[in-house]
């Protein structure tokens, strides 16, 4: 049995709280919450398992809260969704199986993508006002909800900024609706993703829930956020995040 002492505990539901808000909003929430199960002493692969308990629970408030505001009317949900889960079952796979040290190198190049997108292509992950959604299997959609999926079962850190250049980027969705959809393809990967480490013994109950009675605190909070500010100021948001889960990637 792990035992957490209230130091600790504290520690976890903060920095859950703070990637609750990142995670719904943005992305690369778990740049902070990986490292601080990794302080507790978690090997890389079971704090990056153990992460995901936390994320499942963040990403079901989020749901919950976006769909109450009316932002998850979308079409196509199912067959988006279902599309990442494909990806994020082999990407799980991938994580449970490979080396810890590919996770770093991985995360550190989608996070300086990411960025680069937002800087020089903002139109990419930001349509314009007015544009409209494409249907789902247009365009490039289907291979990069995929990938996003794929992502997101194998390291999960950053995968809100892959989904939203997955949703906004292909099918053009605004980026509210983007985070709606981001996070309702989370919750189904990760909870692929968590089954999976909770079968190879790879998850610890306690750390986990802990983490997550912060985010959802977190996510509760960024859904009200999120659907009150200006598609502008969600951009900004969303590009200072990606430094900053950039600049995590490097250091931890």
């Amino acid at each position: 049995m792990y035992e957490l002492d209230l130091a600790f505990a504290l520690i976890l539901i903060v920095t859950g709280f703070l990637a609750g808000i990142i995670n719904t909003m943005a992305g690369g929430g778990s740049n902070l919450t990986i490292p601080a199960l990794m302080v507790l002493g978690l090997p890389a692969d079971i704090a990056n398992a153990t992460n995901r308990v936390s994320v499942l629970f963040q990403s079901l408030t989020a749901a919950k809260g976006f769909s109450k505001h009316g932002k998850l009317d979308i079409p196509d949900l199912k067959k988006i969704v279902a599309t990442t889960l494909v990806g994020g079952l082999f990407g799980a796979l991938f994580a449970s199986y490979m080396p810890a040290s590919l996770l770093k190198p991985v995360l550190l190049g989608a996070m300086i993508t990411m960025a680069a997108v937002i800087l020089f292509k903002p139109a990419v992950v930001a349509a314009p006002e007015g544009t409209i959604p494409r249907n789902f299997g247009e365009s490039s959609s289907i291979p990069m909800l995929l990938l996003a999926g794929f992502y997101g079962g194998f390291v999960q850190a950053g995968v809100g900024f892959i989904l939203i250049a997955a949703v906004a980027g292909s099918l053009r969705y605004d980026l509210v609706r983007a985070n709606a959809l981001k996070i309702v393809c989370t919750a189904a990967f990760t909870l692929i993703a968590l089954i999976l480490f909770v079968f190879r013994d790879q998850v610890l109950w306690i750390p986990g829930l802990t983490l997550a009675v912060g985010s959802m605190l977190g996510a509760h909070l960024a859904v009200k956020i999120t659907i009150n500010i200006s598609q502008k100021t969600l951009k900004w948001f969303l590009f200072i995040m990606t430094i900053v889960a950039s600049i995590a990637a490097l250091l931890f």
